[in-house]
């Protein structure tokens, strides 16, 4: 298992922002939702595109894939509608003196 990847400092990613982070060669989205913060792989599972290029929202909690338009809930990857019927892995997520960290944890 990897070690823990800085995203950023907590004051640089505030409610409703994202961004993106890299363990390796692995591209983790990483956002704030209502001061929570998810990551979730950097890849649409319907057809491999990067999440991040599309739209979170951050009232409702997902992202949207720009290229088919798949949506997925940032809490727990699950896809909120066509095309995309598989999750996209979630990753965990810490908050440790004052940074946002986080992991691909699939080994």
């Amino acid at each position: 298992m990897s070690d823990w990847v800085f995203v950023c400092a907590t004051s640089q990613l505030l409610p409703g922002e994202s961004t993106v982070a890299w363990d390796g060669d692995t591209a983790i989205f990483v956002c704030n939702y209502d001061g929570d913060y998810y990551a979730l792989e950097d890849r649409c599972s319907h057809e491999d595109f990067e999440l991040s290029s599309g739209t979170f929202d951050g009232e409702e909690a997902s992202i949207e894939c720009v290229l088919h338009g798949a949506r997925f809930d940032v809490r727990d990857g699950r896809p909120l509608c066509a095309p995309a019927y598989e999750p996209v892995a979630k990753f965990p997520v810490k908050v440790e003196d004052g940074g946002v960290w986080t992991r691909d944890d699939r080994g």
